[in-house]
């Protein structure tokens, strides 16, 4: 029996091996017929040079300050451009000037690249985004900047041609991104945990694939790694039955930091962009010459005023993601739906349960699809899930999302490494816009990479895709709407080789002279140089001082992260951000890193906001109110919309006050979700009884002691007793004379609490996987 289930691994490795040689052979196929079919750029651009002059380059060292910063124009000059005015709010321009070439609806990710594209082409182009820069799908990734490797898995097993094809282009991507962002992007190992001796040749075989399917794009190569190896690099890991590993590198980056310089990017590079300004309906006019009704521009309204406008272009794109359809709609309100919606999980744990320079991919979950285990900002991102869902705003996580993860992270870290739900620091929903090509054959088909629609209009719709092909996708579709609108470039494509604000005067080392000229805490300066490249010079001179030695500049706006004051001020002045929600979600990150933390922070943010935006009380009220609905929608109970708000000058006071053990509540809801299970006041309650029954003062008690010290505070004991978890405490119930220290206690009372209050709230019923295929979802990633 053995030897036939070798065989059979063999025989599967074998046919591994050859799927892989020949597809390698045809990506080479496909690689010299691409190269032959590129498109001519001459042919193109024939009347202009290729050159492009970077309006943010300067001649300053990498790690030093740039001499000057480009500043970007202020958001009402923008909103002047989109009127038609000058930026000054003067009506002098002619009605040529008033025309865009191309209007961008939607400032995800692809929407501020297509802006930049065609803002670096030379061409005329305005991005209007109804919400914030990466307020939907593009806050709400897995911070990878990857090729595939459950594509290329697909490609290979399958001699699926088209999948190769998707693996090669993002590989080639990832390299991009790398290097037009380096701030921003880093190259990040991720493990490969091995439990059977066959799966190991087979990871490296695929690993290895995966090195040379990058070719010169590449960057640091796989390896292996021996069983005491793996668990040095990586000591959570469950080490019954681990054989070995493999380790391959990717890349990774903070998603909704480099949408935001995207956008600041196209409007150095001329764009006009808005964030918080909405398309309510599409303007049509008639074609000259074929008669046809198309799109020619829009109608807008700023959600900050409530002001409406029309804005007039030659083209318009929609670039809106998961909500392509209300966009399609506005222009053929028959249009059948193109977005499949599929909702994607994500959580973030504290850095203490990975390595900080390691992730980890478990390549067998209970549904079929990977779980990613991510070092990322100082936590650690675990995901994803991969259901149907509606298209909404602010998508919720449900608790059976969350615990299926959860479940699935248990599986492969060693059992004395426990995760419970109140480990989860935030829990959010991005919504992967899967799409139908309406020309299809099979209109019911998923696309698997993206799709660009022309409609009868003329309108081009681009959806679907992954935030690593960004660029790529941008480019196609400028290019289409070049052709479609018989726009005008000065050039061809720039952006491969376009860095982004913050990239040109960066070094890795910059944040010694942060250090060094003004006396930022080391953390804080790490934090500033790999978040804002060299504009965190700019920062640090918006930052108040803080009455010490060192550090002597930048107030923290919590305690526990590396977020400043300044970097509220500059979000503001610098990055368009216009709520608190702008700030804690897609400015400083602390929302997805820690919920409760963002929360605690509110005060300090909405004062800084206010100080920058004139709000009022009124104003700075609902801000508060607004952004803790978002943070609902990020793992926090909806009972803090409730709480009462804590009286001045008790902010950094817990909500549980209390004094004697009798005051003692084990029914807590909120602990549920608590990263400590007891407050500071518990503590010093627990520690106030249990000093009674330590009659001899050395920080024992006897285990006869344990039930009168329950029912003295008042512990609601399981129906199943309490010896099970005293022996899980390691405390021995059938020797009454032996000692307990406190800490045992306190782990058994834990265990109590969390029960307790994780009655009712843990998700009933199964949940509803498998629901898209691996091949089209790109194995839940």
């Amino acid at each position: 029996m053995w030897r036939q289930q070798t065989a059979q691994k063999v025989l599967k490795f074998t046919a591994a091996g050859t799927a892989t040689a020949g597809l390698a052979y045809a990506g080479y196929s496909y690689y010299r017929q691409r190269t032959g079919k590129a498109l001519d750029a001459a042919s193109l651009y024939p009347k202009f040079a290729t050159h492009y002059a970077d309006p943010l380059e300067t001649p300053t060292p990498p790690g030093m300050r740039p001499h000057a910063f480009w500043t970007p124009p202020k958001r009402q000059e923008m909103i002047n451009d989109l009127k038609g005015l000058q930026r000054d709010g003067s009506d002098t321009k002619t009605a040529q000037e008033q025309e865009f070439d191309l209007l961008i609806i939607g400032g995800g990710a692809t929407g501020a690249g297509c802006t930049l594209d065609a803002a670096t082409r030379g061409l005329k182009v305005a991005m209007v985004e109804k919400d914030d820069f990466a307020a939907g799908t593009s806050s709400k990734s897995t911070k990878l900047v990857h090729g595939g490797v459950r594509y290329l898995q697909k490609a290979i097993m399958g001699l699926d041609y088209e999948q190769w094809k998707m693996v090669r282009e993002a590989l080639h991507e990832r390299k991009t991104f790398l290097n037009i962002a380096p701030y921003l992007s880093n190259e990040l190992p991720i493990l490969l945990p091995v439990y059977t001796w066959w799966q190991l040749p087979y990871f490296w075989v695929g690993c290895k694939m995966y090195d040379l399917l990058a070719g010169k794009q590449g960057i640091t190569g796989s390896y292996a790694l021996g069983r005491s190896k793996t668990l040095e690099n990586f000591p959570m890991l469950r080490s019954e039955g681990l054989v070995g590993s493999m380790v391959y590198f990717d890349g990774q980056h903070n998603d909704a930091r480099m949408n935001a310089a995207l956008a600041v990017t196209a409007a150095a590079h001329g764009a006009v962009v808005a964030n918080h300004v909405e398309v309510t309906s599409l303007i049509k006019a008639k074609d000259e010459a074929t008669g046809k009704e198309v799109v020619r521009g829009a109608m807008l309204r700023d959600n900050e005023t409530g002001e409406e406008w029309s804005v007039k272009a030659k083209g318009v794109v929609n670039a809106t993601g998961p909500f392509s359809d209300a966009i399609l709609k506005m222009d053929e309100p028959s249009m059948p739906d193109i977005v499949a919606p599929s909702s994607g999980v994500h959580l973030v744990l504290p850095s203490y349960f990975s390595p900080k320079n390691m992730g980890m991919l478990d390549p067998a979950t209970t549904d079929g699809r990977v779980v990613f285990f991510l070092p990322w900002e100082g936590g650690v991102v675990a995901g994803t899930t991969d259901t149907l869902c509606d298209v909404e705003a602010n998508p919720k996580p449900s608790e059976k999302e969350i615990e299926w993860i959860l479940s699935e992270i248990r599986r492969f870290l060693s059992p004395e490494v426990k995760i419970r739900r109140g480990d989860v620091l935030s829990a959010w929903s991005g919504i992967r816009p899967l799409v139908r090509d309406p020309k299809a054959k099979n209109t019911k088909d998923l696309v698997r990479n993206h799709m660009i629609h022309v409609s009868d209009s003329g309108l081009i719709t681009i959806a679907g895709g992954k935030w690593t092909t960004y660029r790529e996708m941008a480019k196609e579709t400028v290019d289409q709407a070049i052709e479609s609108f018989k726009l005008k470039p000065l050039r061809e494509c720039q952006t491969e080789n376009v860095r982004l604000i913050g990239s040109h005067a960066w070094s890795d080392n910059m944040f010694i002279k942060l250090v060094q000229n003004f006396g930022v805490d080391l953390e804080v300066a790490k934090h500033l140089s790999h978040n804002y490249g060299d504009r965190a010079w700019a920062v640090c001179a918006l930052a108040d001082r803080t009455g010490t030695n060192h550090p002597s500049l930048g107030e923290r706006i919590h305690p526990l992260y590396p977020f400043i004051d300044a970097e509220v001020r500059y979000a503001v002045q610098y990055e368009y951000a216009l709520s608190a929600v702008d700030v804690i979600a897609r400015r400083l990150r602390l929302a997805f890193l820690d919920a409760q933390a963002a929360r605690e922070s509110l005060p300090k943010v909405i004062g800084i906001m206010a100080g920058e935006l004139g709000w009022s009380e009124e104003r700075k009220t609902k801000e508060s109110r607004k952004a803790l609905e978002y943070l609902t929608t990020m793992g926090l109970p909806d009972s803090i919309l409730d709480e009462p708000r804590p009286a001045k000058g008790d902010e950094k006071k817990g909500y549980v006050s209390l004094k004697t053990t009798s005051d003692l509540n084990f029914l807590d809801p909120a602990s549920y979700y608590r990263r400590g299970v007891f407050s500071a006041e518990e503590i010093g309650a627990f520690l106030s009884a249990f000093s009674e029954f330590d009659v001899h003062g050395d920080g024992h008690i006897e285990v006869k002691d344990i039930q009168p010290l329950f029912e003295a505070i008042n512990v609601p004991l399981p129906t199943s007793g309490i010896e099970p978890l005293l022996k899980d405490a390691n405390i021995s119930f059938s020797d009454p004379g032996s000692s307990v220290e406190f800490e045992q206690i306190f782990d058994v009372l834990g265990q109590i609490k969390e029960s307790a209050n994780a009655e009712g709230r843990k998700p009933e019923g199964e949940l509803k996987l498998n629901q898209i295929p691996t091949y089209r979802s790109g194995g839940g990633v």
